[in-house]
């Protein structure tokens, strides 16, 4: 039953964008959350053996999320994310960049726009990813960008299921 969900991964040079659509069987409400609220972020959102570990985040329009992936040696990747639109469980958007520690940002970023759907019990959600420049399109494809979402994706999946008890 869940190989029958939908997932796409584009990735379009020509306008610097990167398209992925997924569908999740759980509920609108609890989809939202996993991607909105830290303490649910935090379990899924860096590709295994990596975690992810929020420093502070703040979903409103105007506010941020710092946060690390950080590798099973400790190694860490810090990026900070600005939320700049809110519609609440349809859509948010940010941008998206790399920093060090001290939250300095690594220009240029991307800009990220999710979109929420929910029929029949199962939710959808659309990600457009807009970058800047080609450069770091190319960066992040050659970084494994796609392996590393998929799992991260996956493993979503299986939190959702948990979460919801089926």
């Amino acid at each position: 039953m869940k190989n029958n969900l939908l997932f796409d991964f584009t990735v379009d040079k020509s306008t610097k964008k990167v398209f992925i659509d997924r569908e999740f069987d759980a509920g609108l409400s609890l989809v939202w959350d996993a991607f909105t609220k830290q303490e649910i972020l935090d379990q899924w959102v860096a590709p295994k053996p990596w975690v992810s570990k929020t420093k502070f985040m703040d979903f409103k329009v105007g506010g941020r999320r710092f946060y690390a992936m950080v590798s099973p040696e400790g190694q860490e990747h810090w990026s900070i994310q600005k939320f700049t639109s809110i519609s609440p469980k349809t859509n948010f958007k940010m941008s998206n960049a790399f920093a060090d520690k001290d939250e300095n940002p690594e220009l240029p970023g991307s800009d990220w726009d999710y979109n929420f759907s929910e029929q029949n019990g199962k939710t959808k959600v659309s990600i457009t990813i807009y970058n800047e420049s080609l450069a770091r399109l190319e960066k992040m494809v050659e970084m494994g960008f796609k392996e590393g979402f998929m799992m991260t994706l996956k493993s979503l999946e299986d939190l959702l299921a948990t979460l919801s008890g089926k």
